[in-house]
């Protein structure tokens, strides 16, 4: 059994393991006081136009989504993505289906 500490897991990229999707790095990891387990990863929202309309919301993972903690990424599955999180399309219709 190997062992991960806490920021260790800041270095670690989340993938969507449903489409393959790059969703960023955890910033955040929300820990139970009481039981002292893991209840959950967050990912914190990109600025909206550089930052002067806010942030969209942050994404919250929690434990019971992430199906394997390797050693550069984290595969997540059954996560709705927020609005921000969407992927993005070109500027130019035609170039975005190459």
């Amino acid at each position: 059994m190997s062992s991960c500490r806490v920021t260790d897991l800041r270095h670690k990229e989340i993938i969507n393991s449903a489409d393959g999707c790059r969703l960023g790095y955890i910033d955040d990891v929300e820990i139970d006081t009481v039981t002292a387990n893991m209840v959950s990863v967050i990912i914190y929202g990109k600025p909206k136009f550089f930052g002067l309309l806010g942030r969209y919301e942050d994404l919250v993972i929690r434990w019971e989504n992430i199906e394997l903690i390797g050693h550069d990424t984290v595969l997540i599955s059954g996560v709705p993505l927020p609005q921000g999180r969407r992927k993005a399309k070109g500027f130019i219709p035609f170039l975005t289906s190459l």
